[in-house]
């Protein structure tokens, strides 16, 4: 299945129905990342990711090229050596920001509460709320994931908001 397909058959679905089980299972198969807004807190991953991040009022969330997200050093357990190596084990690694858009005067004053923008190649799909406009989701290849080098990269002034 290709993003586009995957992006095709997510269209115009409501709120709560955003994705199947069995989609979420071939999207993981084909390496495809879906990517929603719920409420008006969260950013969801489903497929090849599987993930639900904190992100009131937007902001951004920083993915590694493994597809693992990207938690800035204020998030690390600095009593853990293990926490702090993997933390530089991740950020030897290449990166790609999620930009969630949050717009708070929802569809009416933006067209869209929740929409997202990421610097890979990605299909878009819209989430309804009784019926309206609420999500422009995304659906992208995991593969793409991997952004700039992370020597270009500065995950500690992205504003991530925790897992």
């Amino acid at each position: 299945m290709t993003k586009e397909e995957l992006a095709a058959r997510l269209h115009g679905r409501a709120m709560m129905k955003e994705i199947t089980p069995e989609e979420e299972a071939r999207a993981l198969s084909s390496g495809l990342v879906v990517v929603f807004g719920y409420s008006d807190d969260n950013v969801e991953f489903r497929g090849a990711i599987q993930d639900e991040i904190g992100c009131y009022s937007g902001g951004e969330v920083v993915l590694c090229e493994d597809g693992s997200v990207f938690h800035g050093w204020d998030q690390v357990d600095h009593t853990s050596e293990d926490a702090a190596e993997e933390y530089f084990e991740r950020k030897q690694m290449r990166h790609t920001t999620l930009k969630c858009l949050w717009c708070d005067g929802g569809a009416e004053a933006c067209g869209y509460s929740w929409t997202y923008q990421i610097d890979v190649p990605h299909a878009s799909f819209d989430i309804l709320e009784e019926g309206r406009p609420f999500c422009r989701g995304i659906v992208f290849e995991i593969a793409d994931l991997g952004g700039v080098p992370a020597s270009k990269a500065d995950p500690a002034t992205a504003q991530e908001t925790g897992a």
